[in-house]
């Protein structure tokens, strides 16, 4: 299996009370996911928080999670940031810390155009990393289309793309047009449908919360499965959708916490869930934990 594929954790960070990382938290995690069924691990995704660290925290969290990996186990770190320079500094930083791959999102400082997007990965490929590619284009403002991931295949070492755009029938798209590029799933509430039609892993993040029963979930959807594994996806898709609200890394934390892990609080801007948001991700989560125990 290719670093990238599989369940890649979008890893929380876990945050003491003061808002500092702590870090013995954070490696007792990314041991824990690996004991429990996960490939991998993504840190300094949005999930992590990435915007609001400062670069030396950024550093020492990939530093800290390439540790904590027991042998086998990737690490693919988050390199987004407003443009190409810096980004490229992270994918450099990352591989001096012995990480597997990237995941990296199109620049974000404004809308770019298709080609100041190409030019992006150009240099994010000469690193020379495997670069994940990541088409959130709620939070970027830019669209990574079946076209456009066509485009950035060209560079040897773009090998995959994350696809949170929700549309289920880009996977086919793509494989028409860049077959060469591994798709992955993105978002938690899409994953059984995009597994089915062949993305070979899963970036998400309720995984963070229950991995080994995530695991299950996916290899029901990766053997085609559908008789046993829909009913069990329907009866989790509502925690799965808090994945993709914009409150969706308090109330993975929320999650964790439930489920007897550390979520912890967040950072400003960010803000803890109203008591409304609270009462109803718990039915949500509860709901979820009830499904899936025991499979």
């Amino acid at each position: 299996m290719k670093p990238w594929q599989g369940i890649v954790v979008a890893a929380a960070l876990p945050l003491r009370d003061d808002l500092s990382i702590d870090y013995d938290r954070f490696q007792e995690h990314v041991a824990w996911l690996a004991a429990n069924g996960c490939d991998g691990v993504s840190p300094n995704g949005s999930l992590g928080e990435y915007q609001v660290l400062t670069p030396q925290e950024r550093d020492d969290v990939v530093r800290a999670a390439v540790e904590a990996a027991p042998e086998g186990f990737s690490v693919v770190p988050g390199t987004g940031a407003y443009g190409a320079a810096e980004a490229r500094v992270w994918a450099e930083r990352a591989l001096e810390a012995g990480a597997d791959g990237v995941l990296s999102l199109p620049p974000n400082a404004y809308r770019a155009g298709e080609d100041e997007v190409v030019a992006h990965y150009r240099e994010l490929a000469e690193v020379g990393l495997p670069v994940v590619s990541y088409n959130n284009p709620y939070d970027t403002n830019v669209d990574l289309t079946p076209e456009l991931i066509a485009r950035i295949a060209e560079f040897d070492n773009v090998v995959a793309v994350k696809e949170f755009s929700a549309d289920v029938r880009r996977i086919h798209q793509i494989k028409n047009l860049a077959p060469r590029i591994d798709v992955l799933a993105g978002a938690d509430d899409v994953v059984f449908e995009l597994v089915l039609m062949g993305a070979v892993g899963w970036i998400g993040g309720f995984s963070n919360a229950l991995p080994r029963e995530c695991r299950r979930l996916y290899d029901l959807a990766a053997a085609g499965n559908v008789e046993e594994g829909l009913p069990l996806y329907r009866r989790v898709h509502d925690a799965f959708a808090w994945d993709s609200r914009h409150t969706f890394v308090q109330a993975i934390k929320l999650a964790m916490d439930m489920a007897g892990r550390y979520g912890g609080p967040v950072r400003l801007p960010r803000l803890p869930l109203e008591p409304d948001q609270v009462a109803r991700a718990r039915k949500d989560f509860e709901a979820a934990f009830a499904a899936l125990a025991g499979v």
